[in-house]
């Protein structure tokens, strides 16, 4: 029979090991190794058995068993010790807290606290609340940001069945299971009001509903993450199931999910404030449009209890809010009919301040191939974002062309979205068998440590290649492992079984192959040649295996289409030696492939992968990277970390090109990669390959750490935003109106606006390097004073059939006077500095203290 209710009970520790429970709730311990073993000694095989979960460890063992470690004295020490070293982890300055004083020194208002919202978090496997790379990238920064001590919260959703278990049927189609989470029973504590009540977050939804929300508080290092659930009493089912699954449902629980992200993710953050006594955040992260409405809640929360208009409150949400955009492709970006954000806003719907036409042009696609009808997430979290940015410069680049709509009259360079490529936390994906390597040779595990990378070169190549080949075994065995169960799943019978105890081999060239299967990842152009593909894996002088994961999303069922050509290719007798697709890609499977692959394999469609962290974590483990020039890799190859896959840039054709593409990846590890890994000298060392290895970690090293990129975050945007949100906010928010007044004057006379005449002089009839150029602009500015803009030269290379300039840069213009017919004279000099077609002209843009950008109103008047 079945249980009509269910719920966990807590273990009640003896007081002696009783911090093994704020341990275990502490989600440190995922990517701190003494604090992995603590757990571990207590029962080495019930560890694996629950998964490596601290949680369901302690609640598994008998009132004996733990009566009995708390009177082991050994062990007692150890966990005192454990708990000593948590409390200085958590209390001990760090990074940000020296940085911060320096910069508060230099007159700068460094964060006190930065809201960090995403619609997923991959921190570890027992909390499984991710799908792919955004979540597990959103993690990873949330761990930096613990290291580095940068006062970050983090908020998100609880998703009841998380993401989904993937497995395979007998004909190799994916399978989706969804098996029900209990936040009681997970490293996770509910936020109470003072009387022991439940603490409940409302969002307002149509014909008079309530979309209430508990609030669950994952504490990551120093982070709290803060999740939304929303299956709680009080909710009717429809309310119940908007937090069931991650990217689950129809288009308007998606709607209903990012509302309670953003505006009942605000609220969870007012709330944490109210019970903690923490500082509200200065600074509001938004990881991709999906929390978008958390500056329209903000905006809302400025007009009622700041009596401030919607433009001025919206100046002031823009100063302190920075959003990163992730997608590559406008098809990843979450957009609703407006007729449906009018049922969820408009009426008795609208939030106080906030009227839903306001609400609906901050969304609109009013730019050269947008859609009418229709709101963009990604676009409101740009208008309502004063900073923004990409996740790689190639990226950068992108979403410059995808989003140039916004910003007319600005070339792609200006376009105000910067880039800061991701990175990954070495704590949680390195190996420890790494990790030992360094503190043995380098005397440190401190892999952050600068000077560490440029000593690898120092440690013996024969305990690298030692440490390689160990790693690789582990991955032969979980592979096995995981193959085995698998087919169990699938349907087949011990009996038949026998042969998966000698798939792979720890001593073949291993290719790893792991990622989300959307098209445009190509997880099938491998098999492009069949047969050549087996050539390749069968050759009997330099054998290559590849082990293959990867999850479709439910609904996609071209991806399911191709992980199920792979996986019949890898049912073939003939191969299934060399070649396995192990179902259920989380990251405890990771953590196991990027260690024990040589190389990470990675052949996206150019340029659409935005970033692509994987092959980061790769390479901190000794493997080198076999990828298209796209995302990360396009700015960081080099020639000697890896190897650039030719791309058939061009080629219209898709089919075509995949041929070309997949050709060249053969060919590449034919006549390459392959070869060097095998070219061994009297002691078998590829010497050749193992320098290509220290190479690519002494380099790269120091480049793909999450703590580089946390810090560049908290430096480049972070710092910026919160000067700007101080600067809004003085003098009861004088500057934000001050700038919204500012910008509705531009805005009402910029037509008029034009540079009337040009005059210059300076320069001979045949001009040479080192001569200046000097340039009187005459500009009518139609009300404008001199200081609401600049006036600036454009100087470049000249086209010389079309004039255009390219390879510019400007030089602003000082104003002179103002005369009587309303023209104001400005002038400057420009030193030429290079020979070849020079070419110039005029333009003015509106200028304002508090913008971050000249281009922020899209506005520019040229000559």
């Amino acid at each position: 029979m079945k249980a009509i209710r269910r719920f966990a009970v807590r273990t009640v520790l003896p007081e002696p090991i009783a911090a093994l429970g704020e341990l275990a709730s502490n989600l440190r311990w995922s990517w701190y190794t003494p604090a992995r073993d603590l757990f571990a000694q207590i029962d080495p095989e019930r560890w694996e058995q629950v998964g490596r979960d601290p949680v369901s460890l302690l609640s598994d063992l008998s009132s004996t068993e733990l009566t009995e470690l708390a009177a082991d004295g050994e062990f007692v020490e150890r966990v005192r010790e454990a708990k000593a070293n948590l409390d200085q982890y958590l209390s001990e300055p760090r990074w940000y807290q020296s940085w911060s004083e320096e910069q508060a020194a230099a007159g700068h208002h460094p964060p006190r606290a930065i809201g960090y919202f995403s619609p997923e978090y991959g921190i570890t496997e027992v909390l499984p609340q991710y799908s792919g790379g955004l979540g597990i990238l959103a993690g990873d920064h949330l761990k930096a940001a613990s290291d580095l001590g940068v006062p970050i919260v983090g908020v998100g959703l609880f998703y009841k069945t998380g993401y989904f278990k993937q497995s395979l049927n007998r004909d190799g189609w994916q399978q989706e299971d969804y098996p029900v989470l209990d936040p009681q029973g997970l490293p996770l504590a509910l936020l109470r009001e003072e009387d022991g009540t439940p603490c409940v977050i409302t969002v307002n939804m149509p014909g008079e509903h309530e979309l209430r929300a508990h609030v669950w508080r994952a504490q990551v290092g120093r982070v709290p993450l803060l999740l939304l659930d929303s299956d709680v009493p009080g909710n009717d089912d429809a309310m119940r199931q908007v937090t069931e699954r991650l990217y689950g449902g129809g288009g308007e629980q998606r709607l209903q999910q990012e509302m309670l992200l953003g505006i009942g993710g605000v609220r969870a953050l007012r709330l944490w404030s109210r019970l903690t006594g923490a500082p509200e955040p200065d600074v509001f992260h938004t990881n991709e449009g999906h929390a978008g409405f958390l500056g329209v809640e903000r905006i809302s929360e400025l007009t009622v209890g700041e009596e401030m208009s919607f433009d001025e409150a919206q100046e002031a949400v823009r100063a302190g809010t920075v959003f990163t955009t992730h997608t590559p492709v406008p098809a990843g970006i979450d957009r609703f009919d407006a007729k449906l954000i009018e049922v969820y806003f408009g009426g008795e719907q609208e939030l106080p301040g906030v009227p839903v036409s306001r609400l609906l042009a901050l969304g609109a696609e009013t730019y050269e191939g947008g859609s009418a009808g229709i709101f963009n997430m990604a676009v409101m979290g740009l208008r309502l974002a004063q900073r923004a940015n990409g996740v790689s410069q190639l990226h950068g680049v992108v979403s410059r062309e995808m989003f140039d709509g916004l910003w007319p009259g600005f070339d792609d360079l200006e376009v105000p979205i910067t880039s800061i490529t991701n990175g990954v936390h070495a704590p949680t994906w390195v190996d420890d068998q790494v990790f030992d390597l360094a503190a043995e040779f380098l005397g440190s595990r401190q892999v952050e440590e600068h000077a560490l990378w440029e000593r690898i070169g120092g440690i013996p190549a024969d305990r690298i290649w030692a440490t390689k080949r160990v790693m690789r075994e582990g991955l032969v065995d979980e592979a096995r492992r995981r193959l085995h169960a698998s087919w169990l799943k699938r349907g087949a019978s011990e009996a038949e079984l026998g042969w998966t105890d000698s798939v792979l081999d720890p001593d073949v060239l291993t290719i790893g192959f792991a990622r989300r299967v959307p098209t445009y990842k190509r997880l099938t152009l491998m098999l492009r040649d069949p047969e050549r593909l087996k050539r390749i894996l069968l050759d009997p002088e330099r054998p290559v295996q590849l082990v293959i994961a990867g999850k479709s999303h439910p609904a996609d069922e071209t991806g399911k289409l191709l992980i199920q050509q792979m996986v019949r290719f890898a049912d073939d007798p003939e191969v299934r030696h060399r070649i396995v697709f192990l179902p259920n890609y989380d990251i405890a499977m990771a953590q196991h492939l990027y260690p024990g692959c040589d190389v990470w394999l990675n052949n996206p469609l150019r340029p659409f992968e935005a970033c692509g962290t994987s092959g980061m974590k790769a390479a901190l483990n000794g493997g080198l990277n076999l990828s298209i020039l796209d995302g990360w890799w396009d700015e960081w190859y080099d020639g000697e970390n890896g190897w650039a896959i030719p791309t058939a840039d061009g080629v219209e054709d898709p089919n075509r090109r995949d041929d070309l593409e997949a050709a060249a990846l053969y060919e590449l590890i034919e006549t390459q990669v392959a070869p060097r890994f095998y070219d061994r000298d009297e002691a078998d060392l590829p010497h050749r390959w193992l320098a290509m290895l220290t190479h690519t970690l002494s380099t790269l090293g120091p480049k793909v750490l999450a703590t580089r990129m946390v810090r560049d975050y908290t430096e480049r945007l972070y710092l910026p935003a919160s000067d700007s949100n101080t600067a809004v906010r003085e003098d009861t928010y004088a500057g934000a109106k001050g700038l919204a007044a500012y910008k509705a004057k531009v805005r009402a006379g910029w037509s008029d606006v034009r540079v009337d005449h040009v005059e210059s002089r300076g320069i001979s009839d045949s001009p040479q390097v080192g001569e200046v150029l000097e340039v009187d602009a005459y500009v009518e500015l139609d009300g404008l004073e001199a200081d609401e803009v600049e006036v600036q030269v454009v100087h470049g290379r000249a086209a010389l059939t079309t004039d255009d300039i390219t390879d510019w840069s400007t030089t602003p213009l000082t104003f002179v006077e103002r005369y009587e017919d309303g023209k104001s004279k400005f002038t400057g000099q420009v030193s030429i500095e290079r020979t070849g077609q020079f070419g110039y002209t005029v333009r003015v843009l509106p200028y304002h203290r508090l913008m971050a950008s000249s281009a922020a109103l899209g506005l520019v008047a040229n000559a």
